[in-house]
């Protein structure tokens, strides 16, 4: 069942069909990383879409399984479908990988979403393609000291063109296969032309601030309900919870 059609159920369709789940995977970004060492489960942006939809239907439960694991990548990722996602039986999956897989090869992150998303499809769960975010455009003064060498190589990745093909790259297969796509990448790009997205990172590589969490959830959501007529309905306001 589509989460278009779960977020209007009433008590009859709640306990034939059950909560809305989605189950969030991807990378460090899913997982929730920020700053260096800080983990922040309350800003990631599938705790933010889940805080969104509650915010517009509050009787529909809304249950989010985070799957995302830091420095994973699409093809590390293949194996742990089934127990990880499927399994779950979730209404919606939401796929964010290629921060990490720049750092391999094209057709290996290919293949890799290939698989993931005709899984997702073989078993009759939707699926949403949501592309990353930019990475850092140059080596920032105050960055991780830990991290300095590396920002050297992802600034070149991101500034040579390597991260804009793979993503591109990884659009077009969607589109292909019929997945929708949530193009957050696009949306970096398009600030990248007047701001600077490097500080819109806070362990400036890779990982967004709290704010560009939000964007994530705010695009998601529009991708997720984008067609759909939402009944806002509270608890108080005609809703009884007790039967």
């Amino acid at each position: 069942m589509k989460i278009t059609d779960k977020i209007n159920m009433e008590y009859d369709g709640l306990h034939k069909y059950g909560p809305i789940t989605i189950v969030a995977l991807g990378d460090s970004v899913t997982h929730g990383c920020f700053e260096p060492n800080v983990m922040d489960y309350e800003a990631v942006y599938w705790n933010v879409l889940r805080k969104r939809i509650l915010a517009v239907r509050d009787y529909m439960p809304v249950n989010v399984i985070c799957a995302g694991i830091g420095g994973t990548t699409a093809k590390e990722s293949v194996e742990r479908l089934d127990t990880q996602v499927i399994n779950h039986n979730p209404d919606l999956v939401t796929v964010c990988f290629g921060l990490n897989d720049v750092n391999g090869e094209l057709d290996v992150y290919l293949d890799a979403l290939r698989k993931i998303f005709k899984k997702c499809q073989d078993n009759g769960i939707d699926v949403i393609f949501m592309t990353p975010n930019m990475m850092n455009t140059y080596v920032a003064d105050d960055v991780y000291e830990g991290y300095r060498n590396y920002s050297f190589e992802t600034a070149k990745m991101q500034n040579e063109g390597k991260m804009d093909l793979y993503i591109e790259s990884a659009v077009t297969l969607a589109n292909e296969m019929g997945v929708t796509v949530c193009d957050c990448y696009a949306k970096w790009k398009e600030l990248a032309k007047t701001e600077d997205t490097t500080m819109m990172l806070v362990n400036r590589i890779n990982h967004p601030t709290r704010e560009m969490h939000k964007l994530f959830a705010d695009m998601l959501f529009d991708t997720i309900f984008k067609d759909a007529d939402i009944v806002q309905k509270e608890v108080g306001g005609g809703m009884v919870c007790d039967r």
